[in-house]
């Protein structure tokens, strides 16, 4: 276990796979004790979900990050997302998604005592940053939480965790996660 330090706030960070967590976690480091919650119901196939997996356990054993694993509830997924199977590529299943894993997130914070939750989706060019920030909050005013809103993209944040993957030979999926997404 990593030695924390008392000065600083705890942050619970969902992380969605092993590259997009590389730079976030540098960069929150500094400032934060930071978890990472692996909690991604929407990844498919189920290899997917457990390759992506077994590269943030790599980064929480190698940087020394406490890793919480979120259950795989694909089945609670699929019957929230159904609806919304022909909806482009972020639009409203996108935001639906956003909003089941923050809820989980947020709701692990609180019960895990952590003054702040975040998100490292907003590294993503293909994510709508203002969207993930609008529904953490919305979820911390509610949650009684902290929620770290960002930008991760910004100041070539995207371009750094890629460089940072590639050094540690990680894998790099070509689409978000859902069956969905795959097509």
């Amino acid at each position: 276990m990593p030695e924390y330090s008392k000065s600083k706030s705890g942050l619970l960070l969902h992380v969605c796979c092993g590259t997009c967590a590389l730079y976030p976690y540098f960069l929150l480091k500094k400032d934060f004790n930071v978890t990472f919650l692996y909690y991604n119901p929407n990844i498919y196939p189920q290899g997917e979900y457990i390759r992506r997996l077994e590269d943030v356990k790599m980064i929480s054993e190698k940087y020394s990050v406490p890793l919480i694993i979120g259950k795989y509830e694909t089945k609670k997924w699929f019957k929230l997302t159904e609806h919304l199977k022909q909806e482009p590529e972020g639009g409203a299943r996108c935001s639906l998604c956003f909003r089941m894993r923050l809820d989980v997130t947020a709701d692990t914070a609180v019960k895990m005592s952590f003054d702040l939750f975040g998100t490292t989706l907003t590294i993503s060019p293909h994510k709508n940053h203002r969207i993930i920030n609008s529904i953490g909050m919305e979820l911390a005013a509610v949650k009684t939480s902290g929620f770290y809103q960002a930008n991760l993209k910004k100041n070539d944040g995207f371009k750094k965790t890629i460089e940072l993957s590639k050094k540690l030979n990680l894998y790099r999926q070509n689409y978000c996660g859902c069956l969905y997404s795959k097509r």
